[in-house]
């Protein structure tokens, strides 16, 4: 069997709704042949970073409504690292801009964690994950976000040592946000004593 054989091919798509996120419908051809079709949700690349304070041993995090965890599960609002669509070329860049916009802190040099896809079942996002080191002269906006964007974000700021015990119970219901945690957590275990 021919190696260009065993990659799928998609032979077309159509849009089924074009907004703040293209909607699709792809025919696929798998590699044993059968013909099928996915959905694709493409929005683009997104970044996700968690600042935190070594020194005070706390993390910068956000409350805000989703309404699709709202929907699901009555949710009224999700805790989370500040996180949003790449606007930029540089991910470095659009990590600082949404934790400026969304909790008030200016962020120098940034951790890489990883680029993954959130939902590869159906999205095209990819997610650019960091850590943000800062301390408490870095806090100089109000975030909240962007009023213009009606985002409804509150600021906290978490002990780690909190942040773990709800990773460890199950309470971090956003999955970057746990990633993140847990990724601080590996790599700076002195800092959740």
């Amino acid at each position: 069997m021919p190696a260009d054989s065993l990659i799928p091919k998609i032979r077309g798509t159509r849009t089924v709704h074009d907004g703040w996120a293209s909607f699709l419908i792809a025919d696929v051809t798998l590699p044993d042949g059968h013909e099928v079709t996915r959905e694709i949700e493409d929005h683009g690349e997104a970044v996700c970073v968690l600042p935190y304070d070594a020194e005070r041993r706390v993390a910068l995090v956000i409350r805000q409504f989703r309404a699709a965890p709202f929907f699901a599960a009555a949710l009224p609002e999700l805790l989370e690292a500040p996180a949003g669509l790449l606007d930029e070329a540089d991910p470095h860049a659009g990590a600082r801009r949404e934790a400026f916009e969304e909790t008030g802190v200016q962020l120098g040099a940034l951790e890489p964690v990883a680029t993954v896809w959130t939902m590869p079942g159906v999205s095209t996002e990819r997610m650019h994950l960091f850590l943000g080191p800062y301390g408490q002269a870095d806090r100089t906006g109000a975030g909240g976000g962007l009023a213009e964007e009606h985002e409804g974000i509150t600021v906290a700021e978490v002990r780690l040592a909190d942040l773990a015990a709800q990773a460890e119970a199950g309470e971090l219901a956003d999955l970057k946000t746990y990633t993140l945690v847990l990724a601080l957590r590996l790599r700076r275990p002195d800092l959740f004593d």
